[in-house]
């Protein structure tokens, strides 16, 4: 009888763009459908671009099932692909096909993003990545998360309106905080 192997997935959590160690974190709860997170999402690329280096961003998974049925299994796409290294590419076509959401549209993007897991839509169907997927909404409801999106810089939850200008604002206070506590653990 053979044993199955068991290979451990890598969370989303652990699934980053940008500078490992960067001074400041990003952190969006947010789901696929959801039209406030695409916009939430344009804003990050840009401060992706703005503080390169200077920045560490994850996006986590918090999937408002009840008004959008199909974000739950995107976001086990999105994890799915993640174990190839392809998290942000799907992650992105995600984003972009967000009226593309079923099962076998799902195995149509990952191919596309260069997924090469013949098991990918059999992963799907079980829900093998659905745990993580509710990891992530568990670790956002602990935090108080109700509602979507949501962005945390270092931690802190940010106050809406996510607009470009006040992200970036906050993002250049945090720098300047990081930096002067650096330079007074220098003297």
């Amino acid at each position: 009888m053979h044993k199955k192997e068991v290979v451990p997935v890598i969370p989303s959590k652990e699934m980053f763009a940008g500078n490992a160690n960067a001074p400041v974190e990003l952190t969006v709860f947010g789901d696929y459908e959801s039209p406030e997170t695409r916009q939430l999402n344009e804003v990050m690329k840009e401060v992706m671009k703005t503080f390169e280096g200077k920045v560490k961003f994850t996006f986590r998974h918090f999937p408002l099932t009840q008004i959008h049925q199909r974000a739950h299994k995107a976001a086990e796409a999105a994890i799915g692909a993640g174990q190839e290294g392809k998290f942000w590419e799907m992650h992105e076509r995600l984003m972009e096909r967000y009226h593309e959401l079923g099962i076998t549209s799902l195995k149509g993007h990952a191919r596309e993003v260069g997924v090469v897991n013949k098991r990918f839509l059999e992963q799907l169907m079980n829900s093998d990545f659905g745990w993580n997927v509710q990891d992530d909404l568990r670790e956002g409801l602990a935090l108080g998360i109700r509602e979507i999106p949501v962005l945390l810089i270092n931690g802190k939850m940010m106050d809406k309106p996510l607009s470009l200008n006040r992200v970036t604002k906050t993002v250049k206070e945090e720098l300047q905080v990081k930096s002067r506590s650096r330079q007074k653990r220098a003297a």
